[in-house]
């Protein structure tokens, strides 16, 4: 089990107490023993010169045990020919003793050690001294070590009770400041930890002026610049997420071994997929256009940028310019792949070719035809009296088809270009209705059609120019009296849906192909050419109704199936 680094710091600090005790006491014990040795030898060796002062009769038996008596009264034990202790007849031989052995071969022997005799321990001096008869005889002395290790018992108690009174202050101080040095850096691992998780919240100041304060400042202070950093790096973030997110054109990151690592809405979108489904996961999986990897697998090889031009989707095919531009990190590598959607563009492109195309088509049939008649009234056929006039009529109706077509341009422009002069008042629906419904009662009655008006008693009044509103039903309902067979059927409707006011023109006419619905509003776009400029038509009244209902703040919309019919509606705001 880990230990924690309080108990760590604790029982380190008490295991040097005890450590340190153990040596003093040692030490201490070792040294007073040494003290009280050299104390009992300088007793002794007083006594010895108190012997050699009154040496005894070595010869008298008798003599030499009272002297041993005497000079015991002292508290040594005085051992030669007679012991001041025991009897020596019941003692052994003390010759082999190491005292006095080492005191007859050296004149002087020392020894402690246990008595086998009086049973305990013995500081032992022993000296040589002569006799008349010549044979050495050796005086011992010997104090008992009972006082010395009473008194050194007595010592150590003292010392051991003082050593257990410093321990336990030492202990409790060292428990303390273990205590208190492992609870702050506690608090400092609790920091880490927050600032790991991303909490940048600051250690509160601490008084003391060491090594710890210095640290929890300097990681303060880390943790203010990694704030201020990671805020800085998350707001970069947030934006440019934000500006990628908004960005109309598809944009997308690719890494080097061919993965999504990023892409936008907008790409995702063109795609058809969600960008949770696209990052991370392989090329291949995400984009399945030929053309599209091979753009990127081009930008990652040659290091450079590479532009193509795409089109996705189906039915409704969409035009993308494409740039795949290589990036490189350090050792990253990847490519910047942005699709630019130029299908309005192209549709534009589109639109300005056939603009000019029926331009000149329509410009030059009429011109032609008023070239001609008029080349062939001046070869002489202007005295024919029954074709020249037949002639000129030719040539002013077509000079009245340039006419309109040009007075419809000049309008189609005006609109365009937010010039046209309009009138606007509040007026009721059936101002605009009525005047139309009646001229078309005359052109639909020799077709046999049969037309009706279906509006609401209650519709609310709108905010417009009558005459512009009039002509772009007009036109609405000219349209489906041309496009309906004989015997078919026309009808005018008018409701209110929320806070506008809708008037639709339905007819059981041929009907408009799927296809062909978005393009009608086209300028000169016709969907029966040979037909509309049978019938006078300049391929320009859709065109101008449109741009007519969106001036007045409307749309105009249509739907229809062939063979059944179509319904024109015109959504004007309520005033």
């Amino acid at each position: 089990m880990r230990l924690r680094l309080f108990w760590k710091l604790a029982l380190t600090y008490l295991l040097l107490l005890f450590s340190v005790l153990l040596a003093v006491d040692l030490y201490a014990a070792r040294t007073l023993r040494r003290d009280y040795l050299r104390a009992a030898y300088e007793q002794l060796e007083s006594l010895e010169r108190l012997v050699q002062a009154r040496p005894p009769a070595f010869e008298q038996a008798e003599a030499l045990r009272l002297w041993a008596d005497w000079l015991g009264r002292s508290g040594v034990r005085v051992t030669v020919l007679a012991d001041s202790v025991e009897d020596p007849a019941n003692m052994e031989n003390h010759g082999s003793r190491p005292e006095i052995q080492e005191a007859l071969a050296r004149g002087e022997g020392r020894a402690v050690r246990y008595s086998a005799t009086v049973k305990r321990a013995l500081v032992y001096l022993a000296r040589r001294y002569p006799t008349p008869s010549g044979a050495p005889v050796v005086v011992r002395l010997a104090l008992p070590l009972a006082e010395i290790d009473q008194a050194l018992a007595e010592l150590r108690w003292q010392l051991w009770l003082a050593s257990l009174v410093a321990l336990l202050l030492a202990g409790g101080t060292a428990l303390l400041f273990s205590r208190a040095l492992s609870g702050r850096i506690e608090r400092l691992k609790e920091f880490s930890r927050r600032v790991a998780d991303g909490d940048f919240r600051p250690l509160p100041p601490e008084g003391a002026g060491d090594e710890l304060a210095e640290l929890a400042r300097a990681l303060n202070e880390t943790a203010r610049r990694l704030d201020r950093g990671i805020r800085s790096l998350t707001d970069e973030r947030n934006r440019s997420a934000a500006i990628l997110g908004s960005m109309v054109e598809g944009v997308a990151v690719v890494g080097a071994d061919e993965r999504v690592l990023f892409c936008n809405q907008a790409f995702c979108e063109t795609l058809g997929t969600e960008p949770a489904l696209c990052q991370g996961r392989p090329l291949l999986e995400v984009i399945r256009r030929p053309e599209l990897v091979e753009v990127i697998r081009r930008a990652l090889a040659a290091s450079q940028s590479t532009t193509s031009e795409v089109t996705l989707g189906a039915p409704a095919a969409r035009t993308f310019a494409v740039t795949a531009a290589p990036v490189r990190a350090e050792e990253t590598t990847g490519a910047v792949l942005v699709l630019h959607d130029i299908t309005e563009l192209r549709r534009l492109e589109r639109v300005r070719r056939d603009f000019v195309a029926n331009v000149s088509h329509e410009f030059k049939t009429p011109l032609t035809a008023i070239q001609g008649f008029a080349e062939t009234l001046l070869s002489g056929a202007l005295e024919d009296p029954k074709n020249s006039r037949r002639f000129l009529e030719i040539i002013r109706e077509h000079a009245a088809r340039l006419g309109r077509l040009t007075d419809d341009l000049m309008k189609l422009s005006l609109i365009e270009a937010g010039k046209l002069e309009m009138e606007f008042r509040v007026l009721g629906v059936a101002e605009v209705i009525e005047p139309c419904v009646e001229t078309t009662r005359l052109q639909a009655g020799p077709k046999q059609l049969t037309l009706v008006v279906e509006a609401a008693s209650d519709l609310p009044r709108l905010r417009g120019d009558a005459r512009r509103l009039q002509e772009v039903l007009q036109n609405l309902l000219d349209n489906a009296v041309q496009y309906t067979p004989p015997g078919g059927r026309i009808t005018v409707r008018a409701a209110r849906q929320d806070a506008q006011i809708v008037v639709s023109v339905s007819d059981t006419g041929i009907g408009i192909p799927h296809a062909e619905q978005e393009r009608i509003f086209e300028r000169f776009y016709r969907v029966d050419a040979a037909r509309s400029r049978e019938v006078g038509g300049t391929g320009l009244g859709l065109s101008i109704a449109k741009h007519l209902v969106e001036a007045h703040g409307g749309r105009l919309t249509v739907e229809s199936e062939v063979g059944r019919g179509s319904t024109f509606s015109v959504f004007l705001p309520a005033a």
